[in-house]
């Protein structure tokens, strides 16, 4: 029996935040069946193992506790697998690095497949993408003579997620990558130092054979395709 089960849709997106966190500590998981997913996200919240309105979910086999919500989900392996750095301040820019992936995966996919990207849509969006990608490298540049996040000296829950957003987003849609470079190359080299653990490069060849090129799935990521030129 594996250590977890995932539920989550056959795509890397908010999933993959969750597997890449996996794969670094070793803990073993189950992806559970799409028709699953869809089962336990249409069942009534009186009936879900943890009421929620869509995957991800996380089920601890040992213990039974089942989790949603991505920034959740990691925030309680940080703290079972010790990924935080282990003190109030930087334990909380932790989570905030996680809440700002969030934020950028919900911008990108426009709000969640509210919306469609569009060319204007998209060159307006340009300032505040690299924005994002600058606030990362940010966190990064603060750190005082160290390889990663927040002054660790392996990769943290801040570094997982950070290579989970933006190693992610520019492996599948490989047009990102020069703007990645451009606005935040220790983010890009953060990211390609992070892929190259071995763990992650088994993970990725895994996805790429499971989900092939795709990222976040559906008309959004036709959308975003479509203008970008991917």
């Amino acid at each position: 029996m594996t250590d977890f089960a995932l539920y989550y849709w056959p795509l890397p997106a908010r999933g993959h935040f969750v597997r890449i966190v996996l794969a670094h500590v070793g803990a073993s998981w189950s992806e559970a069946a799409v028709d699953a997913v869809a089962d336990l996200r249409q069942a009534a919240p009186e009936e879900q193992p943890v009421a929620h309105m869509g995957p991800p979910v996380l089920t601890d086999r040992a213990s039974g506790l089942s989790l949603s919500q991505m920034p959740a989900i990691l925030g309680f392996l940080g703290q079972r697998y010790g990924l935080y750095p282990g003190d109030p301040a930087r334990d909380a820019l932790s989570d905030k690095i996680v809440l700002d992936a969030n934020d950028v995966l919900y911008e990108m996919t426009r709000y969640n497949g509210a919306q469609m990207w569009t060319d204007a849509a998209w060159s307006e969006f340009q300032p505040r993408l690299r924005r994002w990608m600058r606030i990362f490298q940010t966190h990064l540049a603060r750190t005082e003579g160290r390889d990663y996040m927040l002054d660790g000296d392996t990769p943290g829950l801040a570094d997982l997620a950070t290579y989970s957003l933006w190693g992610t987003m520019t492996d599948k849609l490989p047009s990102l990558r020069p703007v990645l470079e451009d606005a935040a190359p220790r983010i890009a080299d953060l990211c390609d130092r992070i892929a190259a653990r071995p763990e992650q490069a088994k993970l990725r060849d895994w996805a790429a054979a499971e989900y092939g090129d795709q990222w976040c799935g559906g008309e959004i990521e036709a959308s975003l395709r479509r203008v970008l030129g991917d």
